[in-house]
């Protein structure tokens, strides 16, 4: 009797540890999950000047997280870095004031004052980087003076830059619109083209597959030794979204629906996932620091997506402007289990396509520059992801230019380096 008395005890004990142990597990994760900048930022200012929510939704669901935690010594050396940092200033020494700002913002990236201070430090030299971090102070306290008073004096300089910006590529694709659409110097590049657009834009979600592979998958559909099924299939899919793309939605006017979202997804993972395919994902998911929305609020945030982007005040963006932000929060809201970035730069290339622009490619060897410039978007300004959207829309202008003004070279300049068009096979 005495030892079933104890052994119950023993059992007893070692259930409620297992449930302490389990409950610490829970809250590291919810805490590693939680790390970086607030989910959604008070606001930002658009391109063009306009004032725009980050989030650009009427009522966004995720709800802003506090910041992460740090230690008293992280804070305290942070700070201390910071002194550095104006002692150095003070003294003239530069480079190393530099380093010693960069420093203290490593250590605590939601430091207010260091922001403020390094912008002050590097505006003379590069107001849009010093404007920039002017905004990421203001997300975090919106009433600091000296943020407030700078980024006043400094956000009328940065729009004249975007626009100024916006302009030499509205000049280019007036350029563009000349170039006759079977012109031979682009017939004869159409289809590698399309070949590099599906090495890039799979490669950047991780497909090892080459060029030369991605080509010869194509070409004899035959699989590649050593690669995996769902590689090849990854590749099957893309080109798939991309002809349907290219025969029912490039060149139609009207109103993008829900349902344009779905089918591009469809055919972009229909062969890897086709289960999931065209569906929204009826489960919660982790990207990095960023966590999206729920499944239950999916259906209601995409009503709402479209609905905005289908809006007169979308309508009204600057065409970059508007497919870089429809890019940005159908990668935020994160519809489906798979390929949200594959459908976002697709649906992007859309919007693109249909205002007259080429459509662009995002390189493997500018991965982390993109996935850098929509961090920083969660983290309070959208701007710096609509400049390297603008950035890719210029070269891929660039690239066109030079194809029609040299008929002779049958060879494109740097192109496994350069921006893709999605031509091709129809």
């Amino acid at each position: 009797m005495e030892a079933s008395v104890f052994k119950d005890r023993i059992t007893l004990i070692a259930v409620f540890i297992s449930g302490i142990l389990l409950a610490y597990v829970l809250l590291s994760l919810n805490e590693h999950h939680s790390l970086g900048g607030p989910g959604h930022p008070p606001y930002s200012i658009g391109l063009l000047g306009t004032p725009l929510r980050n989030d650009g939704l009427k009522d966004w669901p995720v709800t802003v997280k506090e910041r992460p935690f740090l230690r008293p010594d992280i804070k305290g050396e942070s700070l201390a870095a910071l002194h550095q940092a104006l002692d150095a200033k003070l003294q003239g020494r530069t480079e190393k004031a530099h380093k010693l700002f960069q420093h203290a913002l490593a250590l605590d990236p939601n430091h207010v004052e260091a922001l403020t201070e390094y912008g002050e430090f590097i505006e003379e030299e590069d107001v849009v980087k010093a404007d920039h971090l002017y905004t990421c102070a203001l997300t975090i306290n919106a009433s600091h003076t000296r943020a407030l008073v700078n980024v006043k004096r400094t956000s009328l300089i940065v729009q004249d830059i975007d626009n100024k910006m916006l302009e030499r590529i509205e000049t280019k694709q007036e350029q563009f619109l000349k170039v006759p659409s079977h012109h031979p110097a682009l017939d004869r590049v159409k289809k590698e083209l399309y070949y590099l657009h599906i090495y890039h834009t799979t490669a950047i979600e991780g497909n090892t597959m080459t060029l030369e592979q991605v080509r010869h998958v194509m070409e004899t559909g035959m699989a590649v030794p050593g690669k995996s099924i769902m590689e090849h299939n990854e590749i099957i899919g893309l080109s798939a979204a991309l002809k349907y793309i290219n025969q029912t939605m490039s060149n139609r006017f009207g109103s993008l629906t829900i349902r344009d979202i779905q089918e591009i997804h469809r055919r972009v993972i229909g062969n890897v996932d086709p289960i999931e395919a065209g569906h929204f994902r009826t489960n919660q998911v982790f990207v990095g620091d960023h966590i999206p929305a729920p499944p239950s609020d999916l259906e209601e945030l995409m009503v709402e997506f479209i609905n905005w982007l289908n809006s007169d005040e979308a309508l009204d963006l600057h065409p970059i402007e508007l497919a870089a932000l429809a890019h940005y929060k159908l990668v935020h809201i994160h519809p489906f289990v798979d390929g949200n970035g594959r459908t976002s730069r697709l649906l992007m290339n859309v919007i693109l396509m249909q205002a007259g622009y080429p459509p662009i490619d995002i390189k493997v060897s500018e991965r982390h520059e993109y996935y850098t410039a929509i961090k920083t978007g969660n983290q309070g300004d959208i701007r710096p992801f609509i400049r390297f959207i603008a950035k890719c829309t210029e070269g891929m202008l660039d690239t066109y230019l030079w194809l029609y003004s040299d008929t002779s070279n049958s060879t494109l300049p740097e192109i496994e380096d350069g921006k893709t068009i999605i031509l091709g096979p129809s």
